[in-house]
């Protein structure tokens, strides 16, 4: 694949030739601009698709990136600028239409119907007929194969609404590679994957470059994607800036390329200044009504006053299921949970967030927002009460609050009256998590709060949480990057089949040692410092 400009490109400008060369082009998009009221998301960009092979594309959330892909797609339709397939003008004008052309997307955020068995949902749309209707024997083979081709073993009659993020994630890629698409879209497929899912998918992409297909790949996972990539392509305020053969470039020439500076996020050596305990997590334990396990099996944890945990593990770990429990989302088959000295048992998720305790959610699309509402009403849902004034919203209170939290949390949007779905990844994540921060928590719950967010996001919401926690917060979150593990906490927990494996001091610990732990392979017993924390790791 190469990344076309312009013909006469401005000065410094990466050139066609210079990106990759012009042999095997399949799609060409020419002169694309998109705009969305008066924000131009989209300036003029020239952009190639070549048969075999994977050109990785690289962006802050807002370059643009995902915009240009929902247009090659059919899911958008651009301002100006047209599209050329195998060298003819086309337009595509929907999703269906760009299938029976051959090219497939595998959507950012989860596109799945949860009420739906997995195999409805890999053949919506493109039902495998019978004489008698559907032909649910064929669909539900079908996708048996689709599952040991990814190495996952999902039930095609398995409802979407019972599978984890991950496995949800595992059945977009199925259906995108159910179509036999010629052209593939891959934005940020790997944000719910394990490593070993990853190593999967990447099995596959080779086997589909081998058979000519053209991939275009979006990550955050930035040194996941070079490893894949034959090109990369970066894009900066909705214009292509560099672009580049993977193998001629590192991590650190994409980085400034995206944001003109290394990334510089490391707060290890942050003050360390806790006050008491305010969450205490106590032999918990979580059990899944379905298959009779337990997710959660006797998890004990502390969170300090200006304390930042990261809960660390992989895919399976238990993480998750922590996190809901402790929010109020599902019940304790055993142990309790105290916040600031209140047992929290019997408490759903409103009176939770009422005595102190928030929760940003893994998916912030399902659970974190309401698509049909603007930024502003997302970000004044958990507070709402608070500027109830005599049985009447103080509606020019609100306004200002929203509007100064907006400011306060660097959210790229046109106003509190732009709508929620118009915002990036990164900037989605910023309300949900200035939501829940406009409820003033005494703790804070995230889970995976990086998931689909650039490097400079990255930095930004971390910078937020340290601030936040300066001021007392207590911080709880979730993650499988060892990088924000070891850079964005005062102390790391790592979780390993449902139980507390082990406790790291993110200054005195290796990426290596944190890896061995989560994946089983021992590691030192939990520090302590105080009485509370010198149980034994369960």
């Amino acid at each position: 694949m190469s990344a076309a400009v312009p013909s006469s490109p401005a000065a410094g400008q990466p050139t066609h030739h210079e990106a990759t060369g012009s042999d095997g082009v399949v799609l060409r998009a020419v002169d694309i601009s998109k705009t969305y009221g008066v924000t131009r998301a989209l300036k003029g960009v020239n952009f190639d698709v070549s048969a075999g092979k994977v050109t990785a594309l690289f962006g802050e959330n807002g370059a643009g990136k995902s915009t240009l892909m929902k247009i090659l797609s059919g899911v958008e339709q651009p301002t100006a600028g047209h599209l050329e397939l195998d060298g003819e003008r086309v337009e595509i004008s929907s999703t269906t239409e760009a299938v029976d052309k051959g090219i497939a997307i595998i959507h950012q955020e989860l596109n799945l119907n949860a009420n739906l068995k997995v195999s409805d949902n890999i053949f919506l749309g493109r039902e495998i007929a019978s004489v008698r209707g559907i032909h649910y024997a064929e669909q539900s083979l079908a996708t048996r194969d689709l599952m040991k081709r990814l190495e996952e073993p999902i039930s095609p009659d398995a409802f979407v609404q019972d599978l984890r993020v991950g496995q949800q994630q595992i059945v977009e890629i199925a259906r995108a590679l159910s179509t036999d698409a010629r052209i593939l879209i891959m934005d940020e497929p790997t944000s719910a994957l394990s490593s070993a899912e990853v190593q999967v998918l990447f099995k596959i992409i080779r086997e589909l470059q081998r058979q000519g297909v053209a991939i275009v790949y979006i990550s955050h996972h930035l040194e996941e994607a070079l490893e894949i990539a034959d090109h990369a392509v970066v894009f900066r305020d909705g214009e292509l800036v560099a672009a580049e053969r993977a193998s001629a470039i590192d991590l650190g020439w994409v980085v400034r390329k995206m944001v003109g500076r290394e990334a510089d996020y490391d707060f290890r050596d942050e003050a360390r200044e806790h006050g008491d305990v305010v969450l205490s997590v106590q032999d918990v334990t979580v059990a899944d009504t379905v298959s009779g396990k337990f997710p959660v099996d006797h998890v004990s944890l502390d969170v300090k006053e200006g304390e930042i945990v990261c809960l660390f593990g992989l895919m399976g770990a238990g993480r998750t299921e922590l996190m809901e429990a402790l929010s109020g989302r599902d019940e304790l088959a055993g142990g309790r949970v105290l916040l600031a000295g209140h047992d929290l048992a019997g408490l759903n998720v409103a009176d939770r967030i009422d005595l102190g305790m928030g929760l940003v959610p893994e998916d912030r699309q399902r659970d974190g927002i309401i698509q049909m509402q603007t930024v502003g009403k997302n970000m004044s849902l958990a507070s709402l009460s608070s500027w109830v004034r005599r049985g009447f919203m103080a509606v020019r209170g609100e306004n200002r609050d929203i509007k100064s939290q907006m400011t306060k949390l660097g959210v790229k949007a046109e106003g509190p009256e732009a709508p929620i779905t118009s915002l990036s990844g990164g900037n989605a994540q910023k309300v949900v998590i200035g939501k829940m921060l406009a409820s003033q928590p005494q703790v804070l719950l995230l889970d995976d709060p990086t998931r689909g967010v650039d490097v400079g996001a990255k930095g930004e919401i971390f910078s937020l949480l340290f601030s936040q926690a300066e001021e007392g917060l207590a911080v709880l979150f979730v993650t499988s990057d060892v990088g924000e593990a070891l850079n964005a906490s005062h102390r790391i927990v790592v979780m390993g089949r449902g139980q507390v494996v082990t406790e790291f001091d993110p200054r005195h610990v290796t990426r290596e040692e944190v890896m061995a732990a989560a994946e089983g392979n021992g590691g030192p017993p939990a520090a302590s410092t105080t009485e509370e924390e010198e149980r034994e790791p369960r």
